[in-house]
């Protein structure tokens, strides 16, 4: 029996996620978990074989969520989230993830991706191949926000949600003395000069969704 750790703070979203595992004769949801924070603390009390993880969680970026579970335990992470392939697929893999599938994925697609990964494999689309594909060629061929780091690019994003330096410092962990010499970077990296510009260039590009 495969267990699993939903980790999405939409009731609706985990009704569904419980449904289609009702379905099947393998899977099982042992937990869920509605915030960073708390995806966290039931993981290290509940034992699972995968987690369920969106990205667009109240106090912690699903990211950072990531990374520490990556850290604590070695438990496979499938992404499932309203972002698209083109947002945070990469990201998401090289910060550890085992696959990455968006909420539009057919049922029968999550549950084949689960199985995937609990055995040991990764779990990506054929549109998502080509484009890692792609991110391996050279950096002038990609758009500048990746080629942030994923802190930087994690605080752009915060930024132009209209969330204050405090605000920002205190979701991701850090001091605000920290958040301002990242926005310097950015300032930096992207050849701007306020953080006006920085906003805009992230509301363009379509950064600042499903925060």
């Amino acid at each position: 029996m495969i267990d699993v750790l939903v980790v999405d703070d939409h009731p609706i979203v985990r009704q569904g996620l419980r449904e289609i595992v009702a379905a099947t004769d393998d899977i099982r949801i042992v937990g869920e978990a509605t915030s960073g924070r708390e995806a966290l603390e039931r993981l290290r009390a509940t034992r699972c074989d995968v987690v369920l993880l969106d990205l667009s969680l109240p106090d912690v970026d699903g990211l950072e969520v990531l990374k520490r579970v990556r850290l604590e335990r070695r438990t496979p992470v499938l992404v499932l989230t309203m972002h698209s392939e083109d947002e945070f697929a990469v990201r998401a893999l090289r910060a550890g993830a085992s696959g990455y599938l968006t909420k539009e994925s057919a049922p029968a697609e999550l549950v084949s991706a689960v199985r995937k990964v609990v055995g040991g494999g990764r779990y990506i689309s054929v549109a998502l191949a080509e484009r890692l594909a792609a991110y391996l060629g050279p950096e002038a061929d990609r758009p500048a926000h990746e080629r942030l780091s994923d802190r930087e690019y994690q605080i752009l994003r915060l930024m132009a949600a209209g969330k204050t330096k405090k605000v920002i410092a205190g979701e991701l962990g850090l001091s605000p003395k920290t958040v301002a010499t990242y926005r310097v970077r950015l300032l930096e990296k992207l050849g701007m000069r306020t953080s006006a510009e920085l906003t805009a260039y992230a509301i363009r590009h379509g950064l600042n969704r499903f925060l």
